[in-house]
Parts: structure tokens; C-alpha cells; sequence
């Protein structure tokens, strides 16, 4: 009679999550010997935050659920941030956790806390099995419900006794049918092409939603049907690069200044798969004029017009809205605007400003070593971006050209997660190469995943900004204040001999012309790197853009 780990584990084979993301634990051990046994890929972490963010890089580079297994107490809670920052960037994370035997419940028994009430408030769905033969059913309803609509992380609390313990034949369930995709309707795709044919000033914002709905090509084809200009966030970051004709780079107004004035001067904005949240200013004055008019595209109906009122509402998968849209647009190519020209000398000035940052600095600054990184790095380098000044100073210059490979922190801005992301990225994508970029402040929350990279053979290439300190942080406080700083200095750590010593290479760099051949030694050594780059701080775009908005 098979228990519950062996049924949790058959069904999770049967639901494609493979890999394993975990972190042992006495409530696991029956669960993990049993997917070993099964021929399930383990990648066991240092901390379970850190489990929960490389299976939601997981989920999020292919598109569709991923599973982190942690243990249950500190364990559990540990992992909480994890699924929240899942959660909040769409992604659909099943996060179990092991717990104390539910025959002990409320009896003052080790580690015992609520946890499905811990999960609730951050997840689309949280729940306990009351029994082992219904874990498959579980498993499988936290799949489905993960995957549907907007996708989000959902929880399990599967108690010890439940996985070791017989479970009867409960069996695996059949697998579910799959969601049909929301389809527009005519009219609103009609008037959405006639509101498009008649601005003299369009602009196109896409996000996440082209990546979750796997509409690269679809996107790629409409702007090329309307030759309307695109600008990209989130993660529709290179899905169609930003070395196309019609793509004017970087839709975030703290890291893409061309924008402050592009999106003033637009008569007509149309979105898609983007939340108009507080990246987009939450549609406000600060960035939209009041006059224009907006077309936005969601699958989740709450999301449109939440905080701008729209001339047209397309609830409806970005890949379908956007085969629809070109269908409507007609056979014949729409002719270029005088506006794209506008855009493109925008796009070109902003771009002279950033080629000049730094210019003629002693010490490192980051956008003087930015260009040095483009420089060197070779063509389908995989980024996974921490926050931060320094990494903020590398997303305002570096182009996103690879789809998928452009992985960020997500709405939650936890810190940190660009090192357990980029364990992800890697292998997902063995023999490519990956690149984790972190500030020095960052870089301390998932330390220990350096270990993590060596065990797993990873060979991620982590370039650490190291200004001794926290920067962004550091440049806010000293504006309000004219320069006093309060907890935001730390050691200048070395942080490549700390690689060095769980296994992995690295070195220090403190010149420019150290940068290139660092790299390529990085990038040539097939093991895990860590280029420690001796920086001095400097308040990035991004930063700027924070203290304008504080003052306004």
C-alpha cells in the first residue's frame, strides 16, 4: 500500500515539477527519499527563501508551475518571502511545506503554528490535505489553480505523518482540462484598431503578459503590421530586443529618461499584459498627459482601468488580443509616423547621457564599468538583475535581447533574489551564459547559494558591485539630509575569496582596463565566478527618478 510521499511524488512527476527545489528537513525525509528514488532532479539550497525564489525563476522561464519543498516551523517561515515575491510578479510557484504530525495540532507540539493562515494573504489559494491518499488531489488542484487566469504562487502544508504514513489507494487523478484562452470581442478589437489608425502620437507598452502567454511573435508581427513604437518592461524585456526598428528600449521612466518626454508628448498609449501600477507612475500626470487616451489588455479583468480610466478594455490573453489586433489591422502594412523619428531621436539623446556618465572618473564608476561589461560580454548572455544603484545603473544601459533572458526581482523588490534566480536560470539553460549583477548589500541575504552554485555545477558568472556599502540607500539619505547617513555602510568585504571558498573562482577588479579580460576569464573558467568590482557610489537613474518623485 503506497504512502503519502510516494503519492505526492507520482503525481508530481505526472504534473511535470522537475526539478525539486528544497532544503531538508525531518518533515521531508520520507518525501525526498522517495523522489530520489523516482528519478526526480533534487537542487537542495541554503536558506528556503532561497528555495522559493529559484523555483519561482523556474516557473518563470518556462511558463508554467514550479514546486519548492521546505520544511515545516522556521522553515515555513523562512520561505514566506519567497512566495510572496512569487506571488506578486504573476508567477505560479506551488510552495509545500512539511509540518508537525496533524495528530498533534493546538497540543503545544513542536513547531506548531498555523501555517496555511502564514501563506494565506500572499497566495491565490492556501490548504492542508486532511489525509494522504487525497495529496494527489491537492497537488493537482494547486497546479490548475496556480496556472489559471493571472498566475500566482499557492501553498501546501502537508503534515509528517501524512507523507510517511499508508495512504490507501487514493491514486492519481486524471489530469485536468486545460482553460480556454479569454478571446476579445470583435467590437472592442475594432475600435481599438480604429483608435490606433487615428493617433498621430501612438505608443505601445508591453510586459509580462507577452511572456506568460507566449505572444514574442505575436507582439513582434502587430508592430510590424502597424508600425507602431514599442517600449518593453517587466518581463517582455527582450522579447522582441531592443535592436528592432521599432522598438525604442525600456519602458521604465526611473531607468529610460526618454520616456519622460515620449509619453508627454503621446496622444494614445496602448498596453498589454502590463499592470498600470506604480513602475508606470499608476497612470498618472507625472508621466501621462491627462488628454490621452489609453487600450489596455489584461487577462485579469480587476486590472483594467484600476488607476486610468481607458478608451478600450480587452480582457483577454495578450497573445490572442494581439492576433486579433493584427487581423483587424488589414494585410497591407500601415506607413510610418513622422513620430517614430521623434522617438528615435529621444531614444539616441538619452542613450549620449548615459555614454557620458562617469566619464573621466578616478575611481570605478558603474556606468563607465557598464560599458566595459557590454563590451565584453558575448552575443545571448542571460541576465538575472538584483536591485539596487549599481544594478540599476546596468539595466538603464545594457540592451535586452534574448527573450526570457532578462529575470528580475518583480513588484515585491526583494533584494538578494538576482543570486537563487540566477541558480535557476542556470540550469535551465546549461552551457549558455548566465550573468547575476548585485550590489555588494544585496549580494549578503543568499551568500551561502555560492555553495549552491559549486554543488550543482552552475557556472554563473556573479559580478558584485562593491561600494562598501548600501548605496541606493546611502544616496537617498544624504540627499534629505545633505550628507549624514545612518546604517548604511558596511565592510568592503572580498567577496570573490568567499566564492573562492566554497569552491568556485574569482577575482577583484579595480581598474576599467581590468574589466574585459576578468570576463572572459570568468566566463572561459566553467565554474561558478565572482568578479568583485571595486566601485565608488553613484547615484544611478533610477535613484534620480525616486528623489524628483519626492519632490514633486
Amino acid at each position: 500500500m503506497p504512502n503519502g510521499a510516494e503519492l505526492f511524488v507520482a503525481a508530481a512527476a505526472r504534473l511535470g515539477l522537475d526539478p525539486l527545489f528544497t532544503l531538508v528537513g525531518d518533515h521531508l525525509n520520507e518525501v525526498l527519499r522517495e523522489a530520489a528514488r523516482a528519478g526526480i532532479r533534487i537542487v537542495d539550497m541554503r536558506h528556503e527563501s532561497a528555495v522559493a525564489h529559484a523555483a519561482d525563476a523556474w516557473a518563470r522561464i518556462h511558463r508554467k508551475p514550479a514546486l519548492a519543498l521546505v520544511t515545516g516551523g522556521p522553515g515555513h517561515t523562512n520561505s514566506l518571502t519567497g512566495i510572496a515575491t512569487a506571488h506578486l510578479a504573476g508567477s505560479p510557484l506551488i510552495a509545500v511545506s512539511g509540518s508537525r504530525p496533524n495528530t498533534l495540532a493546538h497540543r503545544q507540539a513542536f513547531q506548531d503554528i498555523d501555517q496555511v493562515a502564514l501563506a494565506r494573504p500572499v497566495v491565490k489559494w492556501a490548504a492542508e490535505p486532511p489525509d494522504g491518499a487525497q495529496i494527489p488531489w491537492y497537488l493537482e488542484r494547486a497546479y490548475a489553480i496556480a496556472n489559471s487566469g493571472r498566475r500566482g504562487a499557492v501553498h501546501l502544508t502537508i503534515p509528517v505523518n501524512l507523507f510517511a504514513g499508508d495512504a490507501g489507494m487514493g491514486g492519481v487523478p486524471a489530469a485536468s482540462a486545460g482553460q480556454a484562452l479569454p478571446y476579445p470581442s470583435g467590437a472592442d478589437v475594432a475600435r481599438a484598431i480604429a483608435l490606433l489608425r487615428a493617433a498621430e502620437r501612438p505608443i505601445v507598452i508591453a510586459g509580462s503578459g507577452i511572456w506568460w502567454s507566449g505572444a514574442e511573435e505575436a507582439l513582434r508581427q502587430f508592430i510590424e503590421r502597424t508600425s507602431l513604437p514599442l517600449y518593453t518592461i517587466t518581463m517582455a524585456r527582450g522579447t522582441v530586443p531592443d535592436s528592432h526598428p521599432l522598438s525604442m528600449g525600456y519602458a521604465d521612466p526611473a531607468l529610460n529618461y526618454a520616456v519622460h518626454t515620449a509619453f508627454r508628448e503621446a496622444d494614445l498609449f496602448l498596453v498589454v499584459g502590463k499592470r498600470i501600477d506604480y513602475r508606470l507612475a499608476l497612470g498618472g500626470a507625472r508621466l501621462f498627459p491627462t488628454e490621452a487616451r489609453f487600450i489596455q489588455v489584461d487577462i485579469h479583468p480587476e486590472e483594467l482601468g484600476l488607476n486610468r480610466p481607458l478608451a478600450v478594455a480587452l480582457c483577454a490573453d495578450a497573445r490572442v488580443a494581439l492576433e486579433a489586433l493584427t487581423d483587424a489591422a488589414g494585410a497591407v502594412p500601415w506607413p510610418p509616423r513622422p513620430w517614430l523619428e521623434r522617438l528615435r531621436e529621444l531614444r539616441r539623446a538619452w542613450e549620449a547621457q548615459l555614454a557620458q556618465a562617469g566619464a573621466g572618473s578616478a575611481a570605478v564608476h558603474p556606468a563607465a564599468f557598464f560599458r566595459e561589461l557590454h563590451a565584453a560580454l558575448p552575443p545571448g548572455v542571460l541576465f538575472s538583475w538584483d536591485g539596487g544603484d549599481f544594478a540599476h545603473w546596468g539595466r538603464a544601459s545594457l540592451p535586452a535581447l534574448t527573450p526570457g533572458g532578462w529575470l528580475r526581482l518583480g513588484p515585491l523588490g526583494t533584494i538578494g533574489s538576482s543570486l537563487p534566480n540566477g541558480l535557476a536560470l542556470q540550469l535551465a539553460h546549461p552551457g549558455r551564459p548566465v550573468v547575476v549583477i548585485s550590489g555588494d548589500g544585496a549580494l549578503g541575504f543568499y551568500l551561502a547559494e555560492m555553495d549552491s552554485a559549486v554543488r550543482h555545477r552552475l557556472p554563473i558568472v556573479v559580478i558584485v558591485g562593491n561600494d562598501a556599502g548600501w548605496g541606493l540607500e546611502r544616496e537617498l539619505q544624504s540627499f534629505a539630509t545633505g550628507g549624514a547617513t545612518v546604517a548604511c555602510e558596511l565592510q568592503s568585504a572580498r567577496y570573490d575569496v568567499i566564492m573562492k571558498g566554497c569552491g568556485g573562482e574569482g577575482e577583484t577588479i579595480e581598474r576599467l582596463e581590468q574589466v574585459r579580460p576578468a570576463v572572459a576569464r570568468a566566463l572561459a573558467s566553467g565554474v561558478p565566478y565572482c568578479l568583485n568590482v571595486k566601485i565608488r557610489g553613484a547615484r544611478s537613474p533610477f535613484t534620480e527618478w525616486q528623489i524628483a518623485g519626492k519632490n514633486l
